[in-house]
């Protein structure tokens, strides 16, 4: 079988990957000509443990190459972006590119599958734009959505492992996808309808979402309490039917941070909570910046002079590179903003440079800060030891104090 994956990121080129090693021949398209010549080279333009030997073995089996335009395959697999416009509401254009670069390869048996986040009803979209533009293949072609569901540092074990939920718009193309992706997954794998896959994609991150405004919210009223946060949720999941998740300094990523918005925007009647979670969520990375700020002002007025600040951590989550709607992100360039020329270095381990931060060694910025403030929980801050000459400002519980 030949598959043509649109879009070589964070979840389309470990998925092509896979599906190269277990004996299907890939072509993975991206629009970049700097990410296709990484990965023609075997050089990953990601950061993904483990990742990197088996894109040079797929490029050297040759089971799998790059290249900017489609090619003819047997399944067509739309992995692209799918951010939101002004005023959060959901922007398929990228999908909708996809597809209509896909459209004049499609032949009779082939399959098409969206594995995009995307809105209810996107894939029943795309299979009238495919049949508008090619009415001759309706009734047939495969036309199914399965999101991935995986975790950025363990996107390898859990393409493989994880179940995953696919429908397509009839009972036939659902059967064909899921003899897809049962070649490389080891998970079960659900069959639904497409407007169920798609809703349940949205669920899941919506659900994380209000979880984590939850903890957010809970450390909000813990340092107007004076009560260490840490501990409190440590002692509340004692209770066997509590499970509190750990507050950070927002959320972030392109999933839990956006996909809520997909179905507020589409119902907002009906979406109240959800709707607060993001609130929630949004405020926590403004609060966090506020007390940075107020600390320096702060260490300005008793010491006389502006503070050296070292802002610890870029990504959205520990141990990547991704820095995709990062409130740690957010909260430096606002930092920065009002920083008022003062001193700030910026951390992030896992990334070489950055068009717009200046990046300091961690160690380095430790050592010469005055303020410290952790904004991500990166596993080489771990190894650091609490300076009590130093003002700390802890925001994902390296030390938990």
């Amino acid at each position: 079988m030949k598959a043509c994956f649109m879009g070589l990121g964070y979840i389309g080129l470990p998925t092509a990957i896979i599906a190269a090693i277990n004996g299907v021949e890939v072509t993975g398209v991206d629009v970049n000509p700097s990410v296709v010549e990484k990965t023609n080279a075997g050089e990953l333009h990601i950061v993904e443990p483990g990742l990197a030997e088996m894109l040079r073995q797929a490029i050297g089996s040759g089971a799998l190459h790059a290249t900017l335009t489609p090619e003819t395959s047997d399944a067509y697999f739309i992995v692209v972006p799918t951010p939101f416009k002004g005023n959060h509401q959901p922007d398929i254009s990228f999908v909708e590119a996809a597809t209509r670069a896909v459209i004049p390869f499609l032949k009779e048996g082939d399959l098409y599958v969206i594995e995009s986040t995307s809105p209810v009803g996107t894939t029943e979209l795309m299979a009238s734009l495919i049949f508008r533009t090619r009415p001759e293949l309706e009734g047939k072609i495969y036309i199914a959505y399965c999101p991935e569901r995986v975790l950025p540092g363990n996107v390898i074990y859990e393409l493989v492992h994880n179940d995953r939920v696919i429908g397509g718009i009839d009972e036939a193309s659902t059967r064909k996808a899921i003899e897809f992706y049962a070649q490389f997954v080891k998970g079960e794998l659900h069959a639904t309808n497409a407007r169920t896959a798609e809703m349940c994609k949205l669920t899941e991150n919506s659900s994380r979402d209000v979880q984590i405004a939850f903890a957010n919210e809970l450390s909000l009223i813990c340092d107007k309490a004076g009560i260490n946060v840490w501990d409190l949720i440590r002692l509340a999941n004692k209770h066997p039917r509590v499970n509190i998740l750990q507050p950070g300094c927002g959320v972030g990523g392109h999933c839990i941070a956006v996909d809520p918005y997909f179905i507020t925007s589409a119902f907002p009647e009906e979406s109240r909570l959800i709707a607060d979670a993001r609130t929630i969520n949004n405020y926590k990375a403004d609060w966090c910046a506020e007390k940075v700020i107020n600390a320096m002002l702060t260490f300005e007025i008793e010491h006389g002079r502006k503070p050296v600040v070292a802002m610890m951590g870029v990504a959205f989550k520990p141990d990547i590179d991704d820095l995709r709607e990062s409130p740690a992100k957010a909260i430096i360039s606002k930092v920065m903003q009002r920083s008022n020329n003062a001193h700030i270095l910026v951390v992030e381990p896992n990334v070489k440079e950055h068009h717009v931060f200046k990046l300091t060694p961690y160690e380095t910025a430790y050592k010469d800060a005055d303020i410290v403030v952790f904004l991500t929980a990166h596993t080489p801050f771990k190894s650091l030891t609490w300076d009590d000459n130093k003002v700390i400002l802890d925001f994902c519980g390296i030390f938990k104090r």
